[in-house]
């Protein structure tokens, strides 16, 4: 589609007089998108394919450990998606999908907790009341241990196991002792409950750690609050908890791609690459990962809809470890070819290095998990 409206002299932009379809001073198009339906079309879908070549061109590379971090150190950055807008789609994009495939709700909790046995038919095998006490006892035991570790608003589903098998025992009780069904029983011997639990926040107990500032132990105390009175929602529908995780994850990764480039700085002191050049390294590392991680999780949602497929759940997991494998494999690959040293000093540093940084972001899911509670 062309436009009917005269070719303009000069560029809107610069007022440089214009030899052709495109400035040659700012680059700015002769064609205004505002004044011609079929320019602004065009402008949309030019502006779509270039980028989405340019994607495909980089991706291309990046699967290969190495190549286009090498590349664009070395000069050729122009055919390439620089690395920190590579890493700020694909994080985004990862962490979005992560969103939709990963789902978690209340009745998938509570049919993951732990439940008694069939124990009706352990109850008839006993034939005297110790021996009900005795069944009783080995039945509720793991079901306490459970409730113990649970926060008290997640409770409720443990809490019910442990009715259910008081009320088998006193049923069976009361057939040893030839009462009707309606009569009451000897109560069995139930475990002491145990303390009611202070939540750090509540008012009760305000978080105090020696080493922090008052400000920052005020600032706990109130998340910790938070994080108390969201329990029972998150109790009702964990997806909430689910989604801020990941919501959160691409912040957090703006603070431990620095940090990585970092370590990266202090173990290649003697490469005399700027530290800005490891955080190319960093960037396009973490960037496959994030490929890496889209790969799987994709695979988990292919693998739920093929559930009906002969052995193409078996498939889906090798693929799903082969990636899983390939992970680590292609960092050490990259790190060689990137840097350039031996086999020998290459793996030595790559697994000193990935210890400290695999520390690094453990704590920092810990930290993440925590402040999600707070979010919700």
């Amino acid at each position: 589609m062309r436009s009917a409206l005269p070719h303009p002299d000069a560029c809107e932009n610069c007022s440089t007089a214009l030899q052709g379809d495109f400035c040659h001073q700012c680059g700015q198009s002769a064609h205004s998108p505002v004044r011609s339906f079929g320019h602004a079309v065009e402008e949309v879908f030019e502006s779509f394919w270039h980028l989405d070549g340019r994607i495909f061109r980089t991706l291309r590379q990046l699967l290969l450990p190495g190549r286009l971090a090498a590349a664009y150190l070395g000069g050729h950055r122009t055919r390439y998606i620089p690395p920190i807008r590579l890493f700020v789609i694909l994080s985004v994009l990862t962490f979005f999908v992560a969103r939709l495939v990963v789902h978690v709700d209340a009745g998938s909790f509570i049919s993951q907790t732990p439940t008694p046995p069939e124990v009706p038919g352990a109850f008839r095998d006993a034939t005297t009341n110790e021996e009900v006490e005795q069944v009783r006892r080995a039945l509720l035991a793991p079901l306490q241990r459970s409730r113990d570790t649970l926060p008290e608003a997640l409770r409720k589903p443990i809490d019910v196991a442990i009715a259910k098998v008081d009320k088998q025992a006193a049923r069976r009780q009361k057939e040893l002792l030839g009462l009707p069904p309606g009569t009451s029983a000897p109560s069995a011997a139930k475990p002491a409950a145990p303390p009611p639990r202070v939540v750090p926040g509540n008012g009760k107990d305000p978080v105090d750690i020696g080493f922090l500032p008052g400000f920052a132990n005020r600032w706990l105390t109130g998340q910790a609050d938070i994080i108390r009175q969201n329990l029972p929602r998150i109790s009702e529908r964990p997806q909430l908890l689910v989604n801020a995780f990941f919501a959160s994850v691409p912040s957090a990764l703006f603070v431990l791609v620095p940090l990585f480039a970092g370590l990266l700085k202090v173990f290649y002191l003697g490469s005399g690459r700027l530290y800005l050049e490891h955080l190319v390294v960093a960037l396009y590392s973490h960037a496959f990962l994030c490929v890496a991680l889209l790969g799987i999780l994709l695979l988990s949602m292919l693998g739920g809809q093929l559930t009906t497929v002969p052995a193409a759940g078996t498939l889906i997991g090798i693929a799903i470890a082969l990636l899983l494998l390939w992970m680590p494999v292609y960092l050490l690959l990259m790190q060689r070819r990137v840097y350039g040293q031996s086999w020998l000093v290459t793996t030595i540093k790559f697994t000193v290095l990935g210890w400290l940084y695999f520390t690094l972001v453990t704590a920092a899911t810990v930290v993440l998990a925590i402040a999600s509670l707070a979010r919700i």
